[in-house]
């Protein structure tokens, strides 16, 4: 059993697990399998797990008790649930988080586990944010999905088959918009909001598989789940499909009826998840908002943080926080004289906000000084992020009057996880100690 398992799959044999677990492990998402109650709830005791993959076929009519004791056993630690083999359009009253089609490619399964423990990391953090500003006398809205109609883009010539899938999603009462080219396709994401994408890969998957790519490399579209019909005999592996960013793939064989369940599903999870981000963005325009840089004040940084610290240990989930200051260099002295910097550093400040996920807290604690609390995150991942938002800002150029050249800026970086049984305080002293050694 590995000690950095994130993954539980629960499968009575290895028909299923065995390909899937390999496969999780080389993409960064290490398993452990559990054969039955006791072991799977042995392992949400002893592990950090995010969630959870179950072959329902192989546990029958005891799947669905079997989710419900790992879902209790996680106690306040929301854990998504991916059940294999499930019906369509049965998703028991919300027990599975998403359902998906025999055999699962490893790559489809990581890209759902990406989306899946962002939205339960993004909804913990929700909880505990309303519950930060309630005290304050702030509420901050839940952000609950809406009831319109799913927003769905048709890609690809207008194939008999593929307008019986698009009247199938009708009937779930979706709302069908039509695209023949990639470039029309690409028009109507930038111009409307859509919950999924149905690409005909007919006798042009390498168009269909671009624009699936194309959508993975642009950071608004990235989350809208892309389902691919590939045409028989195709040259296409579902290795490269899914590396190129396709969410799931339908064929000749599957009915319109589950393919549409299967869009319409997606769909669901996708507005659940932009209904959290929505609500957590939300919280600039509380009152409570560092004025100049839109971030957390210092004190509403040190009320969310401890509470998050007891949430992720009483969740036994990772915390990782992040000390980022303005590094002290000659040429910025005259500048400060000038109040070039100050003026700045709101521009800094907004730009590191928009560089982190919606779950994260972001803050300013002094002048040229933020911190970044990141739930769910590890020190290494945390690290990674805090030189990445260090690399974004020191590209860009700064206004240092007339007649002189603009300035870039650089920080000094302090990075600690949140140790068991540490106070807050104390992780962000140690972050603080790195920032000053490495300043030194």
């Amino acid at each position: 059993m590995s000690l950095h398992a994130r993954v539980l799959i629960l499968a009575r044999d290895d028909s299923l697990a065995e390909a899937l677990a390999e496969g999780l492990d080389r993409l960064g998402w290490r398993t452990v399998t559990a054969r039955s109650a006791p072991a799977a709830l042995a392992a949400l005791g002893d592990l950090q797990i995010e969630a959870a993959i179950i072959d329902t076929p192989g546990f029958g009519e005891n799947a669905a008790d079997l989710v419900r004791q790992v879902k209790d056993a996680s106690g306040a630690r929301r854990l998504p649930v991916i059940a294999i083999g499930h019906p369509y359009g049965t998703a028991d009253g919300g027990l599975y988080d998403l359902t998906l089609a025999a055999p699962l490619h490893p790559a489809q399964a990581a890209a759902r586990l990406e989306t899946l423990v962002r939205t339960a990391t993004a909804r913990e953090e929700l909880e505990l944010r309303m519950a930060t500003f309630s005290e304050r006398g702030a509420a901050l809205d839940p952000g609950e999905p809406g009831a319109e109609p799913w927003k769905i883009l048709a890609v690809g010539e207008p194939a008999p088959r593929f307008l019986a899938l698009s009247n199938a999603l009708i009937g779930h009462g979706a709302e069908v918009v039509g695209a023949f080219t990639a470039y029309t396709a690409f028009d109507y994401l930038h111009e409307q909001p859509f919950e999924a994408v149905v690409l005909w890969g007919g006798d042009n998957e390498g168009e269909a598989l671009s624009i699936a790519a194309g959508m993975r490399r642009n950071t608004r579209l990235y989350h809208i789940p892309a389902v691919l019909y590939l045409r028989p005999g195709g040259a296409v592996s579902l290795s490269e499909v899914f590396h190129r960013g396709v969410s799931d793939v339908t064929t000749h064989d599957t009915p319109d009826q589950q393919t549409a369940d299967r869009v319409i599903e997606m769909a669901r999870a996708y507005r659940r998840q932009v209904s959290i981000r929505k609500a957590l963005n939300r919280a600039r325009s509380s009152g409570l908002m560092d004025a100049a840089t839109g971030l957390f004040t210092r004190d509403l940084f040190a009320a969310h943080l401890a509470r998050l610290t007891r949430s992720a240990q009483s969740r036994n989930r990772a915390l990782s926080v992040c000390v980022l200051r303005l590094t002290e260099r000659q040429e910025l002295r005259g500048l400060r004289a000038g109040g070039w910097v100050d003026k700045a550093v709101p521009q800094i400040g907004s730009m590191i906000g928009r560089l982190v996920r919606a779950e994260d807290t972001a803050a300013r604690l002094g002048p040229e000084t933020f911190a970044l609390a990141l739930p769910s995150t590890p020190y290494a991942a945390a690290r990674a992020a805090a030189e990445r938002i260090s690399a974004v800002i020191g590209c860009t150029a700064f206004d240092a009057g007339e007649g002189r050249p603009p300035f870039v800026v650089e920080f000094d970086i302090g990075v600690a996880q949140v140790e068991p049984d540490e106070s807050a305080g104390r992780a962000l002293e140690r972050a603080a100690a790195r920032l000053q050694a490495k300043a030194g």
